[in-house]
């Protein structure tokens, strides 16, 4: 099985597609995505980091969190989910905000769909996100959404083994 990242664009319907596949159960692949000790050890494309001021993983609940750069640099995010299957799929939806999760309108939403699948050889992660508008997409895309989010799974896919 190999490890790679897929990412695909669809302008048209303004969503980004992620696929990986985990050499790991489908219940360690969950934890690693709605724990927030988990998420804090894999979430930022390194040598950024993240740390989690609040999470509540429920439907309703949230997640604030920021990504720390090496120069102590932050990034602050919001993450308001919304339904929840455990073991199988959320739903969830991304804001740039500050520190208080007072969202940055400068920036566009993302709305997530997470879903877990189970493999032969352990699990496969599919995310759909889209956005209001095409130049949402555009402006997440430039800003190395897809640099950085490969290199973070690619630090869940490490996190996994260890």
């Amino acid at each position: 099985m190999t490890n790679d990242t897929v990412i695909s664009k669809d302008l048209e319907n303004k969503s980004l597609q992620i696929t990986r596949e985990f050499n790991a159960p489908i219940g360690q692949v969950w934890k690693a995505w709605t724990e927030s000790s988990l998420l804090d050890q894999w979430w930022a494309p390194k040598p950024w980091h993240t740390e989690t001021k609040t999470m509540n993983f429920k439907e309703g609940g949230l997640w604030l969190y920021c990504m720390v750069g090496p120069n102590n640099e932050r990034q602050w995010c919001r993450v308001d989910f919304e339904a929840i299957t455990p073991q199988h799929a959320f739903t969830a939806i991304d804001n740039f905000c500050d520190e208080q999760g007072n969202f940055d309108k400068s920036f566009p939403n993302m709305r997530w769909l997470i879903e877990f699948k189970e493999t032969a050889t352990g699990s496969k992660v599919d995310v759909t996100i889209t956005f209001d508008k095409e130049e949402d997409i555009a402006k997440i895309i430039e800003m190395g959404f897809e640099t950085g989010f490969t290199m973070a799974l690619s630090n869940l896919d490490e996190l996994l083994k260890g």
